[in-house]
């Protein structure tokens, strides 16, 4: 009996010893386990942290960026638009080629014309300018340059064979030369240092006509006309030679005869007064 006891107090103290060693390991590995929960917690709100001061500092950035290019592009924008006192008038031009200061200008059609001028009272050039030619009489514009690159002193050759078949044909007529900003409408009114719309100067086209003689059958019916009544009167040049008529030579004749008589009449006279004194 008391060795079944024994056996059995034996048992019951391994039992016990066994539960408490898997009671503590348990508690080991919970322990364990919160301890890596906790862990793996403060990297997530660490990451969250992160993610909302990267996301702060990006905006920042964004904003200052944004504040720089404003800046950037108004700075731009103020330097592409120098002030002007508005006191000033507005740009003009003076004419060079050919001077203004002569009587009207006429160009053969076919013929190359040439222009050249200078800006005045210009505070802020052009980028490109056009330059053409208008005429009231047909309505028509001719194109001498378009979108021309500025220049300081201005230059236009004008090609008046190639326009003289055209569309619109080159007549004998009053023209007018057109100069303004190619950014900027014609009839736009420039402000004080710009480039106002140029269009002052006046010059003459002509064609050329074939000689058409009297008898020609090409020839005006009044021109024929005018001709045969020059042929009736027999105009002759007054200061020509043989244009004076027979009565005209008979009264010559008669004066040069007059005056001849007269001298001869005069020693006559004189001559017979100096023998009578000396008798």
């Amino acid at each position: 009996m008391r060795r079944a006891d024994a056996g059995s107090a034996s048992a019951s103290e391994t039992a016990k010893s066994t539960a408490a060693a898997k009671a503590s390991q348990s508690s080991a590995k919970a322990s364990a386990t919160g301890k890596g929960s906790t862990i793996t917690s403060a990297p997530a709100s660490s990451t969250g942290a992160a993610n909302s001061k990267g996301s702060s500092d990006t905006k920042a950035t964004t904003g200052a960026s944004k504040t720089n290019n404003d800046a950037s592009t108004t700075t731009k924008k103020s330097s592409q638009t120098p002030a002007v006192d508005p006191r000033l008038p507005a740009g003009g031009v003076e004419m060079l080629t050919p001077a203004t200061t002569a009587a009207t200008t006429y160009y053969k059609v076919g013929d190359y014309v040439t222009f050249g001028w200078n800006y005045t009272s210009l505070s802020v050039p052009p980028s490109h300018i056009d330059v053409y030619v208008t005429c009231t009489a047909n309505s028509a514009t001719y194109t001498i340059s378009n979108n021309a690159t500025y220049h300081p002193t201005g230059h236009a050759v004008w090609n008046t064979s190639a326009d003289a078949t055209g569309a619109a044909p080159l007549l004998t007529d009053q023209y007018t030369l057109v100069i303004h900003d190619a950014a900027k409408d014609v009839t736009a009114v420039a402000s004080a240092g710009y480039l106002g719309s140029y269009d002052q100067f006046t010059f003459g086209m002509y064609t050329p006509q074939p000689y058409v003689g009297k008898d020609s059958e090409h020839a005006p019916s009044s021109a024929r006309i005018d001709l045969r009544l020059m042929e009736r009167i027999e105009w002759k040049c007054a200061v020509c030679s043989g244009a004076l008529s027979d009565m005209d030579r008979q009264a010559l004749r008669f004066m040069f005869g007059m005056c001849i008589l007269t001298v001869l009449s005069f020693t006559w006279f004189v001559g017979g007064t100096g023998l009578l004194l000396r008798l």
